[in-house]
């Protein structure tokens, strides 16, 4: 996979990093310095920049990402990945719209949370508990949570052949 990413036009390449994180100027200065010699350095390098993201970026990057219990429906790349990264929260809609207003409500924008592996009672259970956050801890935890889904979308990248097309 590595070859094949390192090869993309410029465009593809960060077309198919979009999926990982929808900040435009992560993207492109994620695929700006392929080649990479390893996938694991494709990861360093992702996570390096998301760190450089300010907040006014991060905002952008969570407008992208779909409520938590809600599925996000089409075949791309990154609405598989969010599927699969929800899928411990299925049958618990009605309590996930609640949470997700009281959040957005407070915080002003999508309740967001790597959810890989997790079931609904313990991401209901964060959600409810992040509501006590002031503004200032709140954008730490999701910067937080953001970067581990970058870092594992990064990892599937890496290794799913049908998120590379050219």
């Amino acid at each position: 996979m590595l070859d094949r990413f390192n090869g993309l036009p410029p465009a593809a390449a960060k077309e198919a990093l979009l999926a990982c994180c929808a900040s435009p100027g992560w993207a492109a200065r994620v695929a700006d310095h392929r080649p990479y010699p390893t996938s694991a350095d494709v990861v360093v390098a992702g996570v390096a920049a998301f760190d450089d993201l300010t907040w006014p970026d991060l905002a952008t990057v969570l407008a992208a990402h779909p409520r938590i219990g809600e599925r996000p429906a089409g075949d791309t790349a990154e609405a598989a990945w969010s599927r699969r990264e929800q899928s411990g929260v299925q049958g618990a809609e009605a309590e996930f719209a609640e949470v997700n207003r009281a959040y957005e409500e407070r915080f002003g924008h999508l309740f967001l949370i790597f959810a890989s592996g997790k079931s609904a009672d313990e991401i209901l259970a964060d959600a409810r508990g992040r509501l006590g956050n002031d503004e200032e801890t709140e954008r730490q935890v999701v910067r937080g949570e953001l970067r581990k889904i970058v870092e594992l979308r990064l990892e599937r990248l890496m290794s799913d052949a049908a998120a590379l097309t050219a």
